[in-house]
């Protein structure tokens, strides 16, 4: 299926070399586009929307195509007469499994009014594409769809479960994704299935990523950098070029996310001081921000099981090399909910302080698993468990609801039945 996706649109246009990203210039202002008529038979593929930092007047849309030409991105409020035009940035796809090499644009979107309703579309000469919806943030409640190690054999339950999730919240205004998207993130054909498993939402509401350890391994499995990761999304700059797309922040209603990229382990050869820049810039982070609400995203959990399965070693529980690095950090700085993923297992800790059982500190939810690689049986429960799901697991997805008096936390079978509610107030 997707073979023959690209395959179409390579017909069309032959295969440019490698272009390079825009970096850190200057981004072009938007200008209002030449008018004229237009062919609406444009057919870019994976087109998303991606979180900006202030999502009240920004956006960031990126497409596919098989060749780099000169294209661009319009918008107009929704029906409006008036049509501006965006340049943007290229960079190669090397592709690999069946997939062939494509261009990766992207557009970004500045000065945006809050709380508005636009439509945007690419374009590349007369040709144009259908128009896309996008809302800005209004600044009020919203609700957010959560979803976590979407990696999968061949993908079919993952996308059953996202179609059910999206269908049953429509009026979410965005979805986060907590690391492991796909299982092996040098593997293109996977990107490319998981694009298109979460179509058409994600050409309607952005997606807000957080990188996995299974990004982070190479066709043969071994470690490797998360490149194609960092291609796939252009996210909110960290103020360090060679961290850049590893973790970011970004502002939603009342809500400050802080995501992390908790893959040492695995990119320790190449980035060896990623925990200690990272902790730098996430002290600065959380302190800056003046949003009532304080959520950290991350994939490793910050606490440690053992093993249930006596045929594996033994391991003490306890708190993760990612919980002892960072979670000092959430202390020190008001975090009200970590959301958390990687071991395939959906749990409430409640509130932890200084390590141990509290009535302050943030909130800790392991949010499960949203695909089909699932371990029954695996972990024992550990001390500070307040709620498991019920063993063995299947996949889930969660909900956040955000509100100027609580964050909700739902999580729920594919099929919608509950599973738990964590409520945090302050």
């Amino acid at each position: 299926m997707i073979n023959k996706k690209w395959a179409a649109l390579a017909a069309a246009a032959a295969l440019a070399l490698s272009l390079a990203g825009c970096g850190g210039s200057a981004r072009p202002a938007s200008k209002q586009a030449q008018s004229g008529p237009v062919k609406e038979t444009m057919k870019p593929f994976d087109v998303r929307q991606v979180v900006a930092s202030d999502n009240t007047k920004g956006r960031t849309i990126m497409w596919e195509m098989p060749s780099a030409n000169e294209e661009s991105l319009e918008y107009r409020e929704q029906g409006g007469s008036t049509i501006y035009t965006v340049a943007t940035s290229q960079k190669n796809l090397k592709g690999n499994k069946g997939i062939k090499d494509g261009t990766i644009y992207t557009a970004v979107l500045e000065n945006l009014e809050k709380g508005k309703a636009y439509e945007y579309r690419t374009r590349e000469g007369n040709e144009v594409s259908t128009w896309y919806p996008l809302k800005t943030d209004d600044g009020k409640s919203f609700k957010a769809i959560v979803t976590s190690d979407s990696q999968s054999s061949d993908y079919s339950d993952w996308k059953k479960l996202f179609a059910n999730a999206t269908k049953a919240n429509e009026d979410a205004a965005f979805f986060i994704a907590l690391g492991d998207l796909v299982d092996n993130g040098d593997d293109e054909y996977q990107w490319q299935t998981w694009m298109e498993d979460v179509e058409p939402a994600i050409s309607q509401i952005p997606v807000a990523p957080a990188l996995g350890n299974h990004e982070a391994y190479s066709l043969d499995w071994k470690n490797h950098m998360p490149d194609r990761f960092l291609t796939h999304f252009s996210l909110p700059g960290n103020g360090d070029e060679k961290m850049q797309n590893h973790y970011y922040s970004f502002d939603w209603g009342n809500v400050h996310f802080a995501v992390l990229d908790t893959s040492l382990t695995e990119e320790g050869e190449w980035l060896p001081d990623l925990f200690e820049k990272q902790k730098a810039w996430l002290e600065k982070d959380l302190k800056g921000t003046k949003q009532k609400w304080k959520v950290v995203l991350m994939h490793k959990d910050p606490l440690q099981y053992g093993f249930a399965d006596e045929n594996r070693p033994h391991r003490e529980e306890g708190f993760s090399e990612e919980g002892k690095a960072f979670m000092p950090i959430f202390d020190a700085n008001g975090v009200d909910l970590v959301i958390s993923a990687h071991l395939h297992t959906y749990r409430d800790r409640g509130r932890i302080y200084d390590f141990q059982r509290s009535d302050r500190g943030p909130v800790y939810v392991i949010d499960g698993l949203s695909g089909n690689v699932r371990y029954p049986g695996l972990w024992k429960r550990h001390a500070l468990d307040e709620y498991v799901a019920p063993q063995p697991e299947t996949d889930n997805y969660s909900v956040l609801e955000a509100s100027d008096d609580r964050l909700v936390l739902t999580g729920y079978l594919p099929d919608g039945t509950k599973l738990h509610e964590t409520v945090v107030q302050k």
